[in-house]
């Protein structure tokens, strides 16, 4: 298909998979730790440097129509995000970082076999996949933690306000281990899931393109509200404080004890752009030009307690994932499982990312013998991660079956 479409044979390839995650919804962008792994699905770019500068995309998948730009001239359009814009950013990302002069045009053939907006970072992926590509065609070099980290501020061109997760996992995946990604600085710590549990992925076929929402973004701007409030009101410097996790580092405390402080500070009714406004002493133009994103400018109420509440509970959920993992006791797969049902309660309950089809199908899933059950990705529509006694994974699967997508993790 390359030959026919660009009269010539591809130079390279490159791939990018998408990812799973076991445990650690919305916490990425607080500033906390994940536990996901990559999965075999993945994103596939066949590559053709060229003398132009001149990048022309093509997608094996007829629905994505072609595009090409001039490499000195990237526009992306954040009111729609197509499936080149994504493309755009992680080649936008690496000219930037190189500060390219005169970047290589290049041919290139998109193939992927990871669902669209289904929560299993096909997006991401593709960035991820872009900036590979025009690192490779420019014959530049960065370590995968530089890759990581370039490819996840330049998905923020598409609008979409998103932590490192994604972009980390893609690079820094090892076959037969779970990672547990950190930040600040990024790394990545290998944990070994337990043996006699599968973890399954299951889709609801609801897609969910979260940047061209704003139920995403304005998650991310209810928490960076949050840390603002706690932060003035503990003394600190509240206009340096960005994420959620800096709070708990200022104050020196643990995530129990942040999680009373949330209970102290913060009301569970709604809070009004006035009231935050009056709370930090600043006029609406201040809040809108300095805190807030560009597509959450004109919603009027934010809920606070509640995602504030999500963000500590779930990163102390992580860390006992990962705990539980390293100490294997006997019980770590029901322990893990009771984790993964808290994990899905909170998102549903206290940061409402859930939808009656992903609710639907997590309760199919237990109730067909999975231990724990939860949405993976942003929600909102999307995939499950389901973890399976190896025993009765044949019965979950046959019960459990969705034409979308399905794919089996083993433990």
């Amino acid at each position: 298909m390359f030959i026919s479409k660009f009269g010539s044979a591809p130079k390279f390839y490159v791939r990018a998979p998408g990812r799973v995650n076991l445990i650690g919804e919305h916490i990425d962008y607080c500033g906390y730790a994940v536990l996901p792994m990559a999965i075999e699905q993945d994103i596939l770019i066949a590559v053709e440097p060229v003398k132009t500068q001149v990048v022309q995309l093509a997608n094996t998948n007829s629905l994505y129509l072609d595009f090409s730009t001039n490499v000195n001239n990237i526009q992306i359009n954040k009111t729609k995000p197509q499936w080149h814009n994504y493309f755009q950013c992680g080649l936008k990302g690496i000219q930037e970082h190189f500060g390219l002069n005169n970047p290589t045009g290049m041919n290139c053939l998109l193939d992927g076999t990871i669902p669209p907006s289904s929560g299993l970072s096909s997006s991401s992926a593709l960035v991820c996949c872009a900036g590979l590509v025009t690192l490779r065609a420019n014959g530049k070099t960065l370590s995968k933690v530089e890759l990581a980290e370039i490819c996840t501020k330049s998905e923020r061109y598409i609008g979409t306000e998103g932590g490192g997760m994604d972009q980390s996992i893609s690079f820094l995946a090892e076959e037969g281990t779970a990672k547990l990604i950190e930040f600040s600085p990024l790394r990545a710590t290998d944990v070994r899931l337990p043996s006699g549990a599968a973890f399954v992925i299951a889709n609801s076929c609801v897609e969910m393109n979260k940047a061209a929402t704003s139920h995403y973004n304005i998650r991310v701007m209810e928490c960076r509200l949050a840390t603002k409030l706690l932060s003035k009101s503990k003394g600190l410097d509240w206009k340096k404080m960005v994420r959620l996790h800096d709070v708990q580092t200022e104050l020196g405390v643990s995530l129990e004890e942040m999680l009373t402080i949330v209970k102290e500070v913060l009301h569970p009714e709604p809070y009004s752009t006035e009231e935050i406004c009056k709370c930090l002493g600043i006029s609406l133009e201040e809040l809108r030009s300095q805190i807030l994103s560009q597509n959450t400018q004109d919603v009027s109420t934010f809920k606070l307690y509640q995602r504030a509440t999500h963000v500590y509970s779930e990163a102390a959920r992580v860390l006992e994932f990962k705990k539980i993992c390293n100490e294997a006791p006997a019980n770590a797969i029901q322990l893990l499982g009771d984790l993964m049902n808290q994990s899905y309660i909170s998102c549903r309950e206290m940061y409402e990312c859930s939808c009656p089809e992903l609710d639907r199908l997590v309760d199919i899933c237990l109730q067909f013998g999975a231990i724990g059950s939860r949405l993976t990705g942003a929600g909102w529509g999307g995939c499950t991660v389901s973890m399976v006694p190896t025993d009765k994974l044949n019965t979950f699967l046959k019960n459990v079956s969705y034409d979308c997508f399905t794919s089996k993790i083993s433990g």
